[in-house]
């Protein structure tokens, strides 16, 4: 420490990667005492902002806006005005504007805390040492403490399929279309899925979403997958299950995909959601000593990895991949090489949320999950049919569910699928996290009338 003493020794903590992870931990980091250097190639915020999270939601508020345009005459609102009209330009200039703002944002506060940022590709030269590379082909070298890894990840693209950025598309090139697809094929029932079927077929494309397996969304409750499966319906999504693609061919402005069970179906575009790669790429985690699996970065229970000076967060630990998330593990992180003691994250007691219309939320054990397990459970479920707000706003579709312990009468989990399900979950999120009974989720009395109605009503 140079003759300095204990006292006087100051944490350098390198960030490599400026998402949700990395700009969490490096503003805590900085605001707890810590000398914090960031390294970030593309834009700060990282591919949540840039690409995926807010993107995407962005443009579902925006179809939902619409969708409810198109549903007024529910309410009593005459229709003989001039119809809704999507302008696909301005659209896409609306969602730029808010990756902008938010990206301005991520650096004032960086510039607040002091955090030094570096422009350029990171990667590890030692175990305490690494470089960056600018664009001009400048090279910086840097000495750390300690080093959180938080690149994020990229969309997977098979093989077989010649992503072109024009008709063949991932979801980072799905927000810049000039005009709207005229029939896009989706590949990948899984939530980006099923986010993109909604932003397209209410853009009022015709859609086309290949299901590989018996329902969308493989993972959650069937029960919640028929509510979806519904809507996309109704809305005139064609909905081909069991179909695996393994082929993408385009001709002119003609894609078409094969699937195994010997099916084609001919669209203008194809958008390929079939899950995300981590970057772990070039980074020098050989020479640093750091232990990945299969791309991913391995870290304990505290994001520790291989290397116990040198953590992981986010997306490129292959775990629970929610912005959420990678957030506050960034936060425990720098609690943690700041001498803090922290408490791991509980995975099981995490909300999480799909941005269609219905919107579908869950925290805690799912009703599919205790089955599977065999556990007994009390479920009970209050439909959005019998909310007094829901009928007002004519959005009856939905239910509230709540999963409890018929022992203890501990709420274990919940799902919401509805209108507004991202906000209504807080409650049960804060039931399970606090281990709370159902009675007291019953009788913590909520606004009359309002939506939040159906989470007391299936407490009691």
């Amino acid at each position: 420490m140079s003759g300095r003493s204990a006292h006087d020794y100051v944490t350098r903590l390198l960030v490599v990667g400026g998402g949700p992870a990395g700009h969490a931990a490096a503003t805590e980091a900085a605001a707890l005492g810590a000398h914090v250097t960031l390294v970030e190639d593309q834009i700060l915020g990282g591919a949540a902002h840039l690409w995926d999270c807010i993107p995407s939601k962005a443009m579902v508020a925006s179809m939902s806006r619409l969708t409810a345009i198109r549903r007024a005459t529910q309410l009593g609102i005459t229709d003989n005005l001039a119809p809704a009209a999507i302008d696909m330009v301005g659209l896409a200039e609306h969602v730029a504007s808010i990756t902008n703002t938010l990206a301005r944002g991520f650096s004032d506060m960086l510039e607040l805390q002091d955090v030094v940022v570096h422009r350029g590709r990171g990667r590890f030269t030692g175990q305490h040492t690494a470089a960056v590379a600018d664009a001009e082909g400048g090279v910086t070298a840097l000495s750390f403490d300690h080093a959180l890894i938080s690149t994020g990840s990229r969309p997977f693209v098979p093989s077989w399929a010649p992503v072109d950025g024009e008709r063949v598309v991932t979801t980072r090139e799905a927000y810049s279309f000039d005009t709207m697809p005229e029939h896009i094929v989706i590949v990948g029932s899984g939530v980006t899925g099923v986010e993109m079927v909604h932003i397209f077929a209410s853009l009022g494309s015709r859609v086309t979403l290949l299901v590989s397996r018996h329902h969308l969304l493989p993972y959650r409750d069937a029960e919640v997958a028929a509510v979806l499966e519904e809507d996309f319906l109704a809305r005139g999504v064609t909905l081909l299950k069991g179909s695996r693609a393994n082929s993408i061919v385009r001709e002119g402005d003609v894609v078409r995909v094969s699937t195994e069970d010997g099916r084609t179906v001919e669209g203008s575009h194809c958008l390929l959601a079939v899950g995300s790669l981590p970057n772990t790429e070039d980074l020098g985690l050989g020479v640093a000593g750091v232990e990945v699996d299969g791309g991913y970065v391995k870290v304990d229970e505290n994001q520790r990895t291989s290397v116990p000076h040198i953590f992981a967060a986010g997306d490129v630990t292959g775990q629970m991949p929610l912005s959420s998330v990678a957030q506050m593990q960034g936060t425990k992180v720098a609690r943690l090489v700041l001498g803090q003691v922290v408490k791991p994250l509980d995975y099981g007691k995490i909300a999480q949320a799909v941005f269609t219309d219905p919107e579908i939320a869950s925290v805690g054990l799912e009703e599919v999950d205790a089955a599977a397990e065999g556990r007994k459970v009390r479920i009970t479920k209050v439909p959005f049919a019998a909310n007094p707000k829901a009928l007002m706003t004519a959005n009856t579709v939905g239910f509230a569910k709540v999963i409890s312990d018929p022992a203890t009468h501990i709420v274990l989990g919940g799902t919401v699928v509805g209108k507004n399900a991202s906000e209504l979950i807080a409650p049960l999120a804060l039931a399970v996290t606090a281990r709370v009974r159902v009675d007291v989720l019953f009788e913590t009395l909520m606004v009359h009338p309002s939506l939040s109605e159906v989470i007391s009503e299936a407490a009691e």
